[in-house]
């Protein structure tokens, strides 16, 4: 990343930092509707002054935007094909059918647990959080919506399956890059994780069954009603869910995730036509703008028109703008000052493990970016571990519980305005109730104070 390019001090870059995280939650949680992206663009005015008056040169400041932005190239291109992707498998019924299914089978009184455990399972398969939200997660919150259950709760369950999943699977581009940055066998390390996730994962699946006890159902009517309402679009069919085995089986081949999705994209596409006859103008229109159907009932109207280029527009442009704010950063020498001068006070393991914990959590809050919490925090203690005679896996566990989970939990981060924008909730609504990822921060911090939680190198 960007190199220092001007003196700072530890007190003045900690300052600069605190103010820059009062402008993004002081523009999120006290202006009614604001958009994450007049948060960022109020931060980035308030470092691009900053770095003026300290007499850097805006063209640094602008390649350090530019250097860092390409950083995230990989995960717009990503949200374009999901987009496309929500189109096809809206069009080809695979959604529609997934919900109508989920009505049959899912009950009630454990839907919550329930959506925790299918999503964490499909999570784990196929090794992406974000595919797990804009697939299985949307058919959940359809249903969810059905049994009349409250949105935010379906959604913190949603988020905290998906993001279990992008941490225990050895498919996951985050898992590898947590064991590799510190030179840990992948397996090795999935092992280590799991005594830090199992307990969280325990007592999450508690919280969200007993949530769910909570969940009455005014009048079972509803619900046959709905079922007839998703009947009636005509998208219900057996064959529909072959799109979902077939990115499930490419996953566990370990094909590329933007590769899988334009296979899945194409073969859900050709099931359509068996059903329905779609013209080229249908299906640019569609793949654009989304999928949408006339003469619907008003109950699945807003769960049917989803998908499409457009409806990722809002995500990748907060995605740009996060991915810049942390460029001015790191070319202001920020996040470098901070980090340089923190690892120096780290003589005890639980201080190395609390440090290491808060940095993630920070830049994720910072910069918005998860990639980014992961290696820069895992570059920068190393040392640190190895003078603690601590072996690495310790560190890249510690990476995954408070780097991982933590950027769905944050406003303007990439995966936190994905989600938002798919699942058709605030970020704040489902944080409470994202009780595994808080949960994962929570019990890492506590593993530095238990030596049998340690590893010796």
């Amino acid at each position: 990343m960007n190199k220092n390019t001007t003196k700072i001090t530890f007190k003045e870059a900690i300052f600069v930092s605190i103010i820059v995280l009062a402008i993004l939650g002081g523009i999120m949680i006290f202006i009614p509707n604001a958009t994450p992206h007049i948060a960022i663009i109020s931060a980035m005015i308030f470092l691009i002054i900053y770095g003026l008056v300290k007499k850097v040169s805006f063209n640094i400041m602008q390649e350090g935007m530019i250097k860092s932005v390409n950083t995230g190239m990989g995960a717009i291109y990503l949200f374009f094909f999901i987009g496309i992707l929500i189109s096809s498998l809206m069009m080809s019924g695979a959604i529609p059918t997934l919900m109508y299914l989920g009505l049959n089978t899912i009950s009630s009184n454990t839907f919550y647990l329930s959506t925790f455990i299918i999503t964490s399972i499909i999570g784990v398969a196929i090794g992406s959080s974000l595919t797990t939200v804009s697939t299985i997660g949307v058919a959940l919150m359809g249903i969810a919506v059905a049994f009349e259950a409250n949105i935010a709760i379906t959604a913190g369950a949603i988020v905290s399956g998906a993001f279990f999943g992008d941490k225990m699977s050895p498919l996951s581009d985050t898992t590898n890059i947590a064991a590799s940055i510190v030179g840990v066998e992948l397996f090795d390390h999935i092992k280590n994780m799991a005594k830090t996730t199992i307990p969280v994962f325990i007592i999450s699946s508690i919280i969200y069954l007993i949530l769910s006890l909570n969940i009455s159902i005014p009048d079972i009517a509803n619900i046959e009603s709905f079922k007839n309402d998703i009947l009636s679009t005509g998208l219900v069919h057996w064959y529909s869910l072959l799109p979902f085995l077939i990115l499930l089986i490419l996953a566990i081949l370990k094909v590329n995730s933007v590769v899988s999705m334009i296979i899945t994209t194409i073969i859900s596409t050709l099931l359509s036509f068996i059903s329905n006859s779609y013209s080229l103008t249908d299906l640019s229109t569609y793949f654009y703008s989304g999928f949408s159907m006339s003469n619907l009932p008003d109950s699945v109207v807003s769960l049917i028109s989803r998908g499409g280029l457009s409806s990722m527009f809002f995500t990748t442009t907060v995605v740009i703008l996060a991915l810049s704010l942390g460029g001015l950063l790191f070319s202001l020498g920020i996040i470098s000052t901070i980090l340089d001068k923190t690892k120096n006070f780290l003589t005890t393991p639980f201080k190395a493990t609390l440090c290491v914990a808060l940095t993630a959590v920070g830049i994720n809050y910072i910069v918005g970016e998860q990639y980014l919490s992961i290696l820069l925090t895992g570059e920068t203690f190393k040392s640190v571990y190895e003078n603690l005679n601590l072996h690495p896996k310790n560190l890249s566990r510690t990476l995954e519980d408070a780097g991982t989970v933590i950027n769905p939990l944050v406003p303007w981060s990439v995966c936190g305005t994905f989600i938002a924008s798919t699942l058709n909730i605030s970020v704040l609504s489902y944080v409470p109730f994202a009780f595994f990822c808080i949960g994962s921060v929570l019990f890492t911090i506590l593993s530095g104070l238990n030596k049998k939680s340690l590893t010796k190198n």
